[in-house]
């Protein structure tokens, strides 16, 4: 495929929960790949959903996701955890797990169920996630001794383990001070710059998505709103529509800031 091709394409999807209201109507939308996009709207407007969708964990109502061109549904799951990297909003682990190990599961996809974790090709991913993600100082540790920011630099060090294309987020942020969620989010940009990576996250956060996203998909109601350049999808007309608050735009030192009336 070529570099100006999507990565993800929403053809006219639908989910609905047993068989209730839909939670999501008629979405067409394509993810570009090589940059960071952002999935904001209100609460219960369809973001997580959105989310386990593109994950493959829910079964749509109706349309197709598909991935450089193939649909989700037909991509066998070891070959889906090749490409797409997902970490969570929670994630729970062992109680007697350490780091180096929980890390050491990105690699399940490249194994069965009898071999061992220990190729060059595993090593090599094993330690640059831990190096980038600066946990490797944490490696014998038990996961539950850390606190929550060093514990999503874990998660997001076995996501990186798995040596995909695309990260998937969930609001990682969240409960997580300024300080930390900063660092992560600075942190996951310059791997994306790096490494060229498709990331897509769900936030809650406008400027924090103004500041690290260059993409944007603004959602209201099941539906998108708006989707595109994160400076067209912002708008202090589309924040209105979707949250319901007036705001002002403001353009300081280079950077855009929302501020709420």
């Amino acid at each position: 495929m070529g570099n100006n091709t999507p990565f993800f394409s929403l053809e006219d999807i639908s989910f609905s929960y047993d068989r209730q209201e839909p939670v999501l109507k008629n979405i067409s939308l394509e993810i570009p790949r090589g940059k960071m996009t952002a999935v904001l709207g209100p609460n219960g407007c369809g973001k997580s959903t959105l989310f386990h969708l593109l994950c493959g964990s829910l079964k749509l109502t109706q349309g197709r996701i598909l991935l450089d061109g193939r649909s989700i549904r037909d991509i066998p799951r070891r070959e889906f955890a090749r490409r797409v990297s997902i970490v969570h909003q929670y994630n729970l682990a062992p109680e007697d797990i350490t780091v180096r190990k929980l890390v050491t599961m990105g690699r399940t996809p490249y194994h069965n169920m009898f071999s061992a974790y220990h190729t060059e090709a595993d090593k090599k991913a094993i330690e640059r996630a831990l190096e980038i993600t600066d946990t490797a100082k944490y490696a014998r540790r038990l996961v539950r001794q850390l606190s929550g920011g060093q514990r999503q630099r874990v998660w997001l060090a076995m996501a990186l383990t798995q040596d995909t294309e695309i990260l998937l987020l969930d609001e990682i942020t969240t409960y997580l001070d300024v300080y930390y969620q900063l660092q992560l989010l600075r942190l996951i940009a310059g791997l994306q710059r790096e490494y060229g990576l498709t990331v897509v996250m769900v936030m809650h956060d406008i400027n924090q998505a103004m500041e690290f996203c260059s993409q944007a998909v603004l959602m209201e109601e099941g539906q998108i709103l708006a989707s595109g350049d994160t400076g067209r999808v912002i708008s202090e007309r589309n924040l209105l529509r979707a949250f319901h608050v007036e705001t002002e735009l403001h353009t300081l030192g280079g950077k855009r800031y929302c501020i709420y009336k």
